[in-house]
């Protein structure tokens, strides 16, 4: 049985450690925003316990997105805490957010996407052994939108950030400007226009 190779992790993740705190749901009505920070990464799942990788019983793997996000989270026990999340997506959560991105009209996550994610229910617990499952709801904002949501200056010629947004550095956000579809959006979207304070949940 062959095993996936592992996504390298960025220089960044290497040169810190790679100890981001993991994006969590503790409580019905838990919601979670930020802005992406890095290209999401597909990697295969481990078991919490074990740290084994996970296969399902075909002998796939199970696969999971890893999204790193910007947010204003802060955790009073971890020293440093700037706030950046990473979202395991998978599951039913995998299925919100995709849901999300079609509504957007985007064709995927993009560095300087702002993603909204909320715990609004339990699933149908199906093992006696396990919490039911969390179900989600999410709300997606493509990445020219989301800046211009943010004050931040565009020029509606090219969709060219003039200026970062919080949490994004030069690098982080020229991917997404290099795209012609960013481009279009900032285009059409007037500079005064502020996104949304509370997702439509």
């Amino acid at each position: 049985m062959s095993i996936p190779q592992q996504p390298v992790p960025s220089a960044d993740d290497f040169l810190m450690g790679g100890s981001i705190p993991s994006a969590k749901f503790p409580t019905l009505g838990a919601t979670l925003t930020g802005q992406i920070t890095s290209p999401p990464a597909v990697e295969q799942q481990r078991d919490y316990t074990t740290g084994d990788l996970k296969f399902w019983e075909d002998g796939k793997p199970q696969m999971q997105m890893v999204v790193t996000l910007a947010t204003a989270e802060r955790d009073p026990a971890v020293a440093d805490d700037d706030g950046t999340r990473r979202l395991y997506v998978k599951g039913q959560m995998k299925n919100a957010i995709a849901q999300a991105v079609r509504a957007s009209g985007a064709r995927g996550l993009e560095v300087g996407g702002q993603l909204t994610v909320k715990y609004v229910r339990d699933g149908e617990k199906k093992n006696p052994r396990f919490n039911a499952p969390k179900e989600y709801a999410a709300q997606y904002t493509p990445a020219a939108a989301a800046h211009l949501g943010t004050g931040e200056q565009v020029n509606t010629g090219t969709g060219e950030i003039t200026t970062p947004p919080p949490g994004l550095t030069q690098q982080q956000y020229a991917a997404a400007q290099q795209n012609p579809a960013t481009a279009a959006l900032a285009a059409q979207i007037p500079a005064q226009q502020q996104p949304q304070s509370e997702p439509p949940f």
